[in-house]
């Protein structure tokens, strides 16, 4: 059975290993990281997903960031021990946690990603929003917590600069 909880900071060392174990060794230097440097994660949101042993199987995390002049969450990054993957757990925490995202008053989530994986949650291609280079623009994918939240927001994904919500 896995649990879903939310990351303590007790998790972080952890979580840390499972995103090198799962992504690139350069993953810190892709365009996403430059708008979490400095920055918390969004502590309710960030989550871990953990086996009735207590192994860890999974995490997520969310960054509050500026669209344009419009606040917004950055989804990631989500990843799946790879002795986990294919039972559901990425898709629980993802599901979980935009639940949480809006009822947390938040408006509009934001990620890079791949549109067939990412658009069974809701998330579609945005238009006129621009990540930090080098960002291939058909993978800026938003999902509206709310309906109508993206319409109208446009220009460049950057750095908080305020408190965080939820």
């Amino acid at each position: 059975m896995i649990t879903i909880a939310p990351e303590t900071p007790e998790d972080s060392w952890e979580v840390e290993a499972l995103y090198d174990l799962c992504f690139a060794p350069g993953r810190t230097a892709l365009s996403s990281y430059r708008l979490r440097d400095g920055v918390a994660p969004v502590q309710r949101l960030s989550q871990v997903a953990r086996d009735s042993d207590g192994i860890l199987a999974g995490a997520i995390r969310f960054w509050p960031v500026h669209v344009g002049a419009q606040d917004a969450l950055l989804l990631g990054p989500v990843a799946v021990h790879p002795t986990r993957q294919g039972e559901g757990i990425g898709a629980a925490l993802i599901r979980d946690s935009l639940w949480k995202a809006e009822d947390s008053h938040w408006q509009r989530v934001i990620l890079v990603g791949d549109a067939p994986y990412y658009q069974r949650f809701g998330f579609e291609r945005l238009d006129g929003v621009e990540m930090p280079p080098p960002t291939n623009p058909e993978r800026v994918l938003g999902l509206a917590l709310n309906p109508g939240a993206w319409g109208g927001v446009r220009g460049q994904v950057t750095r908080w600069s305020g408190a965080a919500q939820g």
